[in-house]
This record gives C-alpha cells, structure tokens and sequence, in this order.
C-alpha cells in the first residue's frame, strides 16, 4: 500500500510539473492595429515638418561658414551625393542559373553596407532580375533567391534586416533585349534602389 502511494504521489508531482513547466511556456501575441488615414496623415506632416527644420537649421549654418568651410561643406555634399548615385548605379550581377555571390559582387556588397552603416536612415530595396532564359514562375523565384542572397551579405556585415526589403521581378525588366551573352549577363542582376 505505501509502495502505490508513493508512485501516485510521485505521478502526480510529475503531472504538476508538467502542467507548469507548459503553462510557462505559453506566449502572448498581439496584433499591432494598421494606422488610421488619419495617423499617417498626420504622421506624414510631422516628417516634412521636420525634413522642412532640418533644412533651415542647414541655412543657418552656411550663414554662419566663411568661404572657405562653405566650399568644404559643399566638397562633402558632393561627395556623399555621388556615394549614394554609386550605390543605387552599381549593380551586381550572376553566373547563368545561379544565385550565389561571386569575389566582385562582395566587393561591392562590402562598400554597400559600409554607406549604409554610416547612414541608418537609409532604407534599400534590393531587386532580383533574370535574363529571360526560362520560365516566368522560374525566373521570378531565382530572382527571389538573388535579392536575398544579397540582402542576407548586407545583414552578416551589420546592416539592420529591417532596414532592407526584396522583390524579384524575374525576366520583366530587362536592361538588355538581345539574345547574346553579353547582353544576358546584364540582366542577371541585383540592383539597389535607395527608399
């Protein structure tokens, strides 16, 4: 009689424990609302509100420059102006049915993220192409496999995942219409637009 008492109560202190450890284990979810018109709108006037401050602020303080820290100033203007066309201008390109990153496209990968490390505001939408060898659904699923493929480089060399979005759009904008080589090649690309 002791013996069966004790492996009930030992079942039952098993059972226990086996309720709380699965009732700890529960997480609660909670749906974030889609924002009203109403909070986008206003939203949007608080951004250009603050792009217009912005822009003020940097008048004022051309004003204050001399001459020559005005034409510095502008010397860097320029330069992160031509940085963000390199970017947006460069793409990277694909060996022929293939999604994985050739030395050059790290290259450029690498220079990608370093201006996207130094500019957190930025956002980049980084499209998959094809050459319009194969099947649409193919395509558009390679060209899938190619933006993410960059997308995941740019993450691994500290690029916020957040802060990059995909899209394939397979053999439907091509760069290039003849049917050679050379013009496959440059289609078969990653191409980066600044949001």
């Amino acid at each position: 009689m002791q013996k069966s008492t004790a492996w009930i109560l030992g079942a039952l202190m098993l059972a226990m424990l086996l309720v709380l450890g699965v009732s700890c284990a529960k997480k609660t979810v909670t749906m974030e609302a889609e924002p009203t018109e109403e909070e986008m709108a206003v939203e949007g006037a608080a951004a250009q509100q603050a792009a217009e401050d912005a822009a003020a602020r940097r008048e004022a303080e051309l004003a204050k420059m001399s001459d020559a820290e005005r034409q510095r100033h502008e010397a860097a203007m320029m330069a992160e102006e031509a940085r963000m066309r390199a970017f947006v201008e460069e793409n990277i390109h694909f060996d022929f049915d293939k999604y994985d990153l050739k030395p050059k496209a790290m290259m450029s990968l690498d220079e990608k993220a370093a201006f996207l490390r130094e500019h957190p505001e930025v956002r980049v939408l980084v499209e998959g192409h094809c050459d319009d060898r194969g099947t649409n659904e193919y395509n558009l699923a390679l060209g899938d496999r190619r933006a993410n493929s960059a997308k995941n480089y740019l993450v691994r060399s500290g690029v916020a995942d957040s802060r990059i979005t995909t899209i394939s759009y397979g053999e439907e904008q091509p760069l290039c219409m003849e049917q050679a080589e050379s013009c496959w090649w440059k289609n078969r690309r990653a191409q980066f637009q600044v949001r």
